[in-house]
């Protein structure tokens, strides 16, 4: 029922407007940016401000700025939303196993119906454009790299002791940087799990591997995280954000001391309160390779080896919709570019293949189930709608309810914890892309993008190093704040371990253990 309620809900939006379909000669990423034409960057600080921060924006040129007229009030339904993945679990679970996606939906809808009411084809145009430029292709790379990561298989033995644990957050923090957050995520989760589910305390372990290899990891290349890859499009070079290694060196170090603290205490009263030979009997059924008497280890054996080439293939679809330009295709009015298509396309096809050569079996021996990736589509078709007001807000800058906060943006401070503090709870990509702009227009008043960025890159640095850190370290801070958070909890709480609520999450673990290393980072760099 739910399947065909959501669905429903899509289409009608699609099928409202005439349908155009016409391949154009794009222009480039530059030139298309807001930034990149002195018409759209003038000498005023409050219009740098006001400068939208969507490439695609300028095809839709004859459409008011919904931002400047918005209210704040107009977020509610995207609060209503997070307070329902934060509440209902705690307070109705049973209700919100059966009908998670039918309260998305319904938040969806209390916000999508009264704005196509008052706003018409101006808000149909948004709601489509979210859902084809920015849902779609979410979902299609985490469902992609959800796939093809359930058919790489660790048999044997390994056993999670606090050492082993810090190894393999290390791994996954350097992967994260060459994979994405995404994709380091998916391909160490299981193995993690699986390695701890011996140990009665496996909650905290879950919360640092989101902190570092869901998104502090991806810091030092475009290929890590969504907002660099931005950044990159518009002009910032590929090893540029290698300037990032000290601040992720730093809170790596700071993260990864604190967890092993945690872990060597939790370890050592595990084994005062008796609880080894309990431990070992449950590591035993869970691991067959290990001999709870003899208390050792079958050899590791990595199977399904050759879904590495379909994640490659994955990366290598996602740097190619980067650095290629065939032209754009309109669509129901959104204008996206070809090679996203094809890189989406790509990506489908690299999973279903996954699918086709990997052995079922395989993929039940790994607890595979598409539980996780459903929750997560259901959950964020109503989060990215309802986003909506709240995004077009942050896009009118100077001109919109959030003008005092922005324009209070001067030092790179500030552009650490604003950019930071916005991406926890909204779409870190648009975040980042909005200081950027507004850096550039600060700065560099009047000059075309091709020529203000690499002024940015330069003499500018510090504030391009606070926005992009900001938009990737704070994506810790909430389940929402990066698209692999929300993954791994389910993942996780599928596979026996407690998570935290929403609220749980933010008051028990980011305030308590990233803020201190944030404010370390404000203080040494900023």
């Amino acid at each position: 029922m739910i399947r065909h309620l959501m669905t429903g809900f899509i289409i009608v939006l699609l099928l409202v407007p005439a349908v155009s379909v016409s391949a154009e000669k794009s222009t480039s990423h530059n030139t298309s940016s807001p930034a990149s034409s002195p018409d759209h960057v003038t000498g005023d600080t409050d219009t740098a401000h006001s400068v939208s921060t969507d490439p695609h924006d300028a095809h839709g040129a004859g459409h008011p700025n919904l931002g400047e007229s918005l209210p704040l009030w107009s977020c509610i339904p995207f609060a209503c939303m997070l307070l329902s993945i934060a509440l209902f679990p705690l307070i109705f679970p049973d209700f919100w196993h059966h009908h998670f996606g039918k309260i998305s939906a319904f938040w969806a809808l209390s916000l999508g119906l009264p704005f196509l009411f008052a706003f018409k084809g101006v808000a149909l145009y948004e709601i489509i454009h979210i859902i084809l430029a920015d849902y779609v292709p979410f979902i299609i790379l985490l469902w992609s790299l959800y796939t093809v990561s359930g058919g790489i298989l660790l048999r044997g033995s390994l056993t999670g002791t606090p050492v082993v644990n810090v190894i393999m957050l290390t791994i996954g923090t350097i992967l994260a940087s060459w994979m994405g957050t995404t994709g380091a995520a998916m391909l160490m989760i299981r193995p993690f799990l699986r390695a701890n589910s011996h140990r009665k305390n496996r909650t905290f372990m879950v919360v640092f591997f989101i902190f570092l290899v869901a998104n502090v990891g991806g810091s030092l290349t475009p290929l890590g995280d969504p907002p660099l890859f931005l950044g990159f499009l518009h002009g910032v070079s590929f090893f540029w954000t290698f300037n990032l290694f000290p601040h992720m060196l730093f809170v790596t170090i700071i993260l990864l001391g604190m967890y092993f603290i945690m872990d060597t205490y939790y370890y050592r009263k595990e084994k005062a309160d008796h609880l080894q030979q309990i431990d070992e009997v449950k590591a035993a059924a869970s691991n067959p390779g290990k001999d709870p008497q003899t208390n050792t280890t079958a050899s590791l054996k990595l199977e399904g080896t050759y879904n590495f080439l379909f994640l490659a293939g994955v990366v290598g679809a996602v740097l190619m919709s980067g650095v290629v330009d065939w032209g754009e295709i309109n669509t129901f009015g959104v204008h996206r570019a070809i090679q996203d298509w094809v890189r989406d396309g790509l990506l489908i096809l690299m999973g279903i293949l996954s699918l086709a050569v990997t052995p079922r079996l395989l993929r039940e021996d790994n607890d595979f189930t598409w539980f996780p990736i459903i929750e997560v589509a259901y959950l964020f078709i109503g989060i990215f709608i309802t986003m909506i007001p709240c995004l077009l807000i942050l896009k009118a800058g100077s001109q919109g309810a959030l003008a005092i906060l922005i324009d209070a943006v001067k030092e790179p401070r500030h552009y650490f914890w604003v950019t930071g503090t916005l991406s926890s709870f909204l779409d870190n990509a648009p975040t980042y892309l909005t200081f950027f702009n507004t850096a550039l227009g600060s700065f560099y008043p009047g000059m075309p993008e091709a020529e203000a960025v690499p002024q940015l890159m330069g003499e500018g640095s510090i504030y391009l190093k606070a926005i992009s850190a900001g938009a990737v370290f704070f994506g810790a801070c909430s389940y929402i704040g990066n698209a692999p958070n929300f993954m791994v909890r389910s993942i996780s709480e599928e596979a026996g371990t407690p998570m935290p609520s929403f609220f749980g999450y933010i008051l028990k673990f980011s305030i308590i253990f990233l803020l201190p290393p944030f404010i370390l980072v404000t203080i040494v760099f900023f």
